[in-house]
């Protein structure tokens, strides 16, 4: 005989952990159990992201993370005060780098303001007294004074153990291998499940997952591997919270920005170059012939359409795998920074890029998608850890009813 859930969560990241906290929050009666493939919480995105808890600034006004973001933020921060997690209001500075930045600058500031996020237009003496060592362009730079950092480590397994005192399950190394949507039935570790609703949190993987549903046929996963160094604990270079470049709005993702985390080390990075596979973090590992092959060809598509700039994205991260030019693109923030003060990190992360091949385009936004007894995050990139506790709300509001019926207490 199957075992019988209520509410199967397939991910145990950040995301799948705050449905599932959601979830119980509406239905306490409900049977949910989370699902995670691997031994230890925070493997994959949700563990490796920067800890930055974003304010909201860069996001279109009536896209899904402009309307979570700030929100979200204040959320996250509140939790991690609430439960005494580690949290610090190091500030973020958004600084010009170039020509013409002023006019994404005033595009930022309309956004912000929109998304009620918190900001400051500061001037060269200001810039100066936030962070000595930042150059802006133009003389200006944005200001966000709230901004945090917080330990993702610290909030995955806070969270992940408050559920587990509410009385839901999370089975590590329960990898899902196969679903049956017409008989709401899974296989997980040999044992077959019988479920009401399942709901898909699965990040690099969550495409695949849609699939057996019949949904998302035009999306594709597409990892970009996220590179960092570390500045030298010898540099003379001072970091007093978060630096980061007024991103090229004509391409996608922000170039590479100074990060403290909550111990005082300084982060710069990370790169944004393909991964030759979901989980290739290093060298050749967790590569498969069918996976490379079909992640390079995505990648010529993209190349040849050029689409949101892909070319130029790929021109400009691809040689910051080499130290000189990683340099190059930090001094346009930094301009005294050198070799010398930077050291080789392990740190290293994968985006769950999705992008959609029919319009060979990459997904900027959100992406969730129904069917009669599922839901499936199929892209829930930055600001995805910052905005995960109103995201999920979000997200189950619009499936409320069919939720409602599959309680079997």
């Amino acid at each position: 005989m199957p075992r019988i859930v209520d509410t199967v969560v397939v991910g145990a990241g950040i995301v799948g952990l705050a449905l599932a906290q959601e979830l119980k929050r509406r239905y306490p009666e409900q049977k949910i159990v989370v699902f995670e493939k691997e031994a230890a919480l925070g493997a994959h995105s949700s563990g490796r992201n920067s800890g930055v808890l974003h304010s909201g600034i860069y996001y279109s006004e009536g896209s899904l993370k402009a309307r979570v973001c700030a929100e979200g933020s204040r959320e996250m921060a509140a939790y991690c005060d609430e439960h005494g997690l580690p949290i610090k209001r190091v500030g973020k500075i958004i600084v010009p780098i170039r020509d013409g930045d002023d006019g994404q600058l005033t595009v930022l500031q309309k956004r912000a303001e929109s998304n009620g996020a918190r900001f400051e237009l500061i001037d060269e003496r200001q810039i100066k007294d936030v962070e000595p060592d930042v150059r802006s362009y133009t003389g200006h730079a944005l200001y966000s004074p709230h901004t945090a950092v917080v330990e993702p480590s610290a909030v995955l397994n806070h969270l992940a153990g408050s559920l587990r005192n509410q009385g839901v399950a999370i089975e590590m190394q329960h990898e899902v291998k196969a679903i049956s949507p017409k008989q709401n039935t899974m296989r997980v570790n040999g044992e077959d499940i019988q479920y009401g609703y399942l709901v898909n949190a699965a990040g690099l993987h969550a495409d695949v997952v849609a699939k057996s549903f019949g949904i998302g046929q035009q999306y594709r996963i597409l990892p970009f591997k996220g590179i960092y160094y570390r500045l030298s604990q010898a540099s003379s270079i001072k970091v007093n919270g978060l630096i980061y470049p007024v991103p090229d709005l004509r391409v996608p993702f922000l170039g590479v920005h100074f990060t403290k985390k909550i111990g005082g080390e300084v982060f710069l990075g990370p790169t944004a170059v393909p991964a030759l596979g979901r989980e290739n973090y290093t060298g050749l590992n967790n590569m498969s012939f069918h996976d490379t092959t079909a992640i390079l060809y995505r990648l010529l598509l993209q190349y040849m359409g050029n689409k949101q700039g892909f070319r130029t994205l790929v021109h400009e991260e691809g040689v910051r795998l080499f130290k000189h030019f990683f340099i190059r693109a930090a001094r346009a923030l930094v301009p005294r920074i050198s070799s010398r003060d930077l050291v080789a990190s392990s740190k290293v992360g994968i985006r769950a890029q999705l992008v959609n091949i029919d319009k060979k385009e990459l997904i900027m936004d959100f992406v969730v998608e129904h069917t009669e007894n599922s839901t499936h995050i199929l892209n829930a990139v930055s600001p995805g850890f910052t905005s995960a506790f109103s995201f999920s709300r979000l997200v189950l509001d619009q499936v409320e009813a069919p939720l409602c019926r599959t309680q079997t207490a």
